[in-house]
């Protein structure tokens, strides 16, 4: 049985749905995509079916977040221990997602009040190959990310019944209640190691977009490192080590959501924010 976190009756008639258009990608680099494109052919390739056994559904993550340029110094000392995801000739892929929480932003609360067992509703476009997903991303008290999805035809902006009915078995609290708030374009290099089971995944050109407005972040790169346990050794975590850039929450959800919504709780993101706005003056950031 489901149940909620929040004061919505279940007869309470909440805003129409926005038709909202998808918005288009920004660009993927800000300055010098040639070094960008150089040092990815570099990596060697691996396809969409050879990273089958490295889906990590269930997981560990460690994200990083720095300027464009440090991203940059990485790439060019890891090209011996991973490879890159290479779909159609194409290494750099783009990304639509449009997140879902109630009208009072229950979800976001719980995330930026640090409760356990936290959950996100996002549809998702690979916008490359015309693919999308419905998902369920639960981080458990364990420090765990567990995803759940579904195939659906096109870009979900509407909850449908038959995906309220597939939440009722992944999402504790009542499906019916949420409705859309926030998209995001990115685009993302994903890089899988040659010795374990480990995926890093580098997000790049990130833009946010809420009812008419955005907003956009080109010098900043987030990277997370994903792995079916914890290793000290992975060559990206040593990386970021030589680098001196430390793990750093980054929730692209709520981070979006503080920026773009006034009415929001979002002094537990402050730090957050001023350290974004640091990288985003070109500033880099090693502490």
């Amino acid at each position: 049985m489901t149940h909620t976190p929040w004061n919505t009756p279940a007869t309470q008639e909440r805003p129409r749905l926005q038709p909202w258009a998808l918005p288009q990608p920004g660009p993927a680099w800000p300055t010098n995509p040639s070094r960008l494109n150089s040092l990815l052919r570099g990596f060697a390739p691996i396809s969409l079916s050879e990273m089958n056994g490295v889906a990590l559904l269930n997981r560990t993550d460690t994200k990083f977040v720095m300027p464009a340029g440090q991203l940059l110094h990485a790439l060019a000392a890891l090209q011996s221990d991973y490879r890159v995801l290479c779909m159609a000739g194409q290494r750099l892929h783009h990304y639509h997602t449009l997140y879902f929480d109630t009208p009072d932003f229950a979800l976001y609360h719980l995330h930026v009040n640090k409760r356990p067992n936290l959950y996100k509703v996002r549809s998702r476009e690979y916008t490359d190959t015309r693919q999308s997903f419905f998902e369920v991303k639960h981080k458990t008290h364990k420090d765990r990310t567990i995803k759940e999805r579904i195939p659906t035809a096109q870009p979900m902006v509407e909850l449908t019944a038959e995906a309220v009915d597939w939440l009722q078995g992944v999402f504790p609290y009542d499906g019916q209640a949420l409705e859309p708030k926030l998209w995001n374009t990115f685009t993302r290099i994903t890089l899988v190691s040659k010795h374990c089971c480990e995926r890093v995944t580098l997000d790049v050109g990130l833009t946010f977009y809420a009812d008419h407005q955005q907003v956009q972040m080109d010098h900043l790169a987030i990277a997370e490192l994903k792995a079916d346990a914890n290793n000290q050794t992975s060559p990206f975590l040593l990386q970021m080590r030589a680098q001196r850039i430390r793990p750093h929450g980054f929730s692209k959800y709520c981070i979006g959501t503080s920026l773009l919504y006034k009415q929001v709780k979002k002094n537990a993101l402050k730090p957050k924010i001023l350290l974004l706005e640091k990288i985003m003056k070109g500033n880099t950031w090693n502490d």
